[in-house]
């Protein structure tokens, strides 16, 4: 699992005097294939945004989450200080070099206003540029599109923007924002150890964090293993050496088992598990998950207690009254954080819990139907188009959902108005092509740094959703869906041109 930052927010530092020379250097020395074309882009975005990515700017410009995020932009930064060059990257030496995508205008407007420029001269319609892009056979029957400059709000391209496709993941956008306004990005997600006093019951009560993990490094996520300590700690100081072990798993309701059935993508819905239920070491992606995520977790609970001397039975569930004594706790970091995690590796686990705490801060009933109402409502609240919106789960797994292209860059474009400070983990935690989660393996024909987008993949449906800063420094906002796709890599493929074509585009 990825190292958790201290704070949540991120923002960015003002490049100082002294650091702008080394910033000029990086930016000479980046990928050819982009300065040679982008050199203004550069310009637009240090001056204007303080694009701090010069190895000595990185500390002020933090903070350097460990989702990978901005961590990877520090480091491709530094390597290019260090050996540099178009070759770089970690371990890399002067005399063998290992060739890496550059970090560019990735945060360039996510520290205030978007650069104020003008269009170069002659700049060709936004449309001549998208719809021979977007007309191509690999984006299948039917497909959406939308791009919004957010610094102004002004759509400047809408081709079906209104027509409600299948959104698969791209649904977590929607997700993220629903959470972070109904919660707040300083929300924790706490399990506690609870003791009855008449029985002699210690109650396992899940509080629906599905990042609780049990390894020997938490790596600053919630600690199975400190949770058991601390209350191992408690019950010895009560003279108490054996308990009646049980869990607690009633803060959600319904179902566990999401709609398309056992899958490797998602573990049962359940307000307590530990590792996300996965079976391997992995921390993010596909795994074969335990059917019983309470139990096997409280199992781990149990082991752990009998380490430090105390003895328990095999666990069962139960419910934790009012009289019980909470003994110890651990809480998940802020939900900034785990919207990140969530977006960066396209989380189905924590996409489930964030809908369903949504439910419960929103009156609705805590399972796929309730979250699903509580998100519509949400947002319809914060003054999106929800029109055509159909939410079923919060993951878009279902291939029930339906989103449009414009409520998507409006829902972008809501997290980056400085009014909504709350949302700005949406716009932190999408992938950086060729650098972090679902875009790692993308972009890397040059234009790798230039995007931030959340994917989505189901069978026959492939979508992109994100920012990038286009020639004249505009921090733009787009989405695209489609359906009826045969050959998923070529519509990724077609859908990654298209995204890179605004950012070279200075088109209005």
């Amino acid at each position: 699992m990825a190292r958790v930052s201290n704070a949540v927010r991120p923002r960015l530092g003002r490049v100082t005097a002294a650091a702008k020379p080394r910033v000029a250097r990086w930016v000479r020395a980046a990928n050819p294939q982009v300065t040679r074309v982008r050199t203004w882009q550069y310009t637009a975005g240090a001056a204007t945004a303080g694009l701090a990515l010069a190895a000595g700017v990185v500390t002020a410009a933090g903070p350097w989450d460990s989702t990978g995020q901005r961590t990877a932009e520090r480091e491709r930064a530094a390597a290019h200080e260090a050996t540099g060059g178009a070759d770089h990257g970690s371990g890399a030496t002067a005399a063998a070099p290992r060739p890496a995508p550059s970090a560019v205008s990735v945060l360039t407007g996510l520290g205030g206003a978007a650069p104020v420029t003008k269009s170069v001269p002659g700049a060709r319609p936004l449309a001549d540029v998208l719809n021979p892009l977007l007309s191509g056979p690999a984006l299948g029957e039917r497909h959406a599109a939308s791009v919004v400059d957010l610094a102004t709000g002004r759509r400047l391209y809408g081709s079906g923007a209104d027509e409600a496709l299948i959104p698969a993941s791209t649904t977590k956008v929607a997700t993220a924002v629903a959470a972070l306004s109904a919660l707040g990005p300083d929300h924790r997600l706490t399990t506690r150890a609870a003791l009855e006093p008449d029985t002699g019951e210690l109650v396992l009560v899940g509080g629906g964090d599905p990042t609780l993990t049990a390894r020997k490094d938490p790596e600053g996520w919630a600690s199975l293993r400190t949770l058991a300590a601390r209350t191992a700690k408690e019950l010895r100081a009560r003279g108490v050496h054996q308990v009646t072990l049980s869990y607690d798993i009633t803060l959600y309701a319904g179902p566990e088992l999401h709609p398309i059935g056992v899958n490797d993508n998602l573990a049962p819905v359940t307000s307590l598990m530990a590792d996300e239920a996965r079976t391997d070491d992995s921390g993010s992606g596909p795994a074969p998950r335990t059917a019983e995520p309470a139990a096997d977790a409280t199992r781990v609970f149990g082991d752990l207690l009998k380490s430090h001397g105390i003895t328990t039975t095999e666990p069962g569930p139960s419910k934790a009254t009012t009289r019980a004594k909470t003994l110890a706790t651990v809480s998940s970091p802020p939900l900034g954080t785990l919207v990140e995690r969530m977006l960066t590796n396209s989380d189905n686990d924590i996409a489930e819990a964030l809908v369903r705490h949504i439910a419960l801060a929103s009156g609705e009933r805590p399972d796929f139907a309730g979250a699903g109402r509580a998100v519509h409502t949400r947002l319809k609240k914060l003054g999106l188009p929800t029109k055509g919106a159909v939410f079923t789960d919060g993951s878009g797994l279902s291939r029930e959902d339906r989103l449009t292209t414009g409520l998507l860059t409006a829902l972008l474009a809501k997290s980056a108005d400085p009014a909504h400070p709350e949302l700005r983990p949406v716009l932190t935690g999408l992938p950086v092509a060729g650098f972090t989660g679902t875009l790692t393996s993308r972009y890397t024909d040059g234009a790798a740094g230039l995007v931030r987008a959340k994917t989505g993949t189901l069978t026959g449906v492939n979508a992109l959703a994100g920012t990038v800063v286009d020639r004249d420094g505009h921090l733009l906002a787009f989405a695209f869906l489609t359906s009826g796709t045969v050959d998923p890599t070529a519509t990724q493929k077609a859908l990654d041109e298209t995204a890179t074509a605004l950012a070279a585009c200075g088109c209005r």
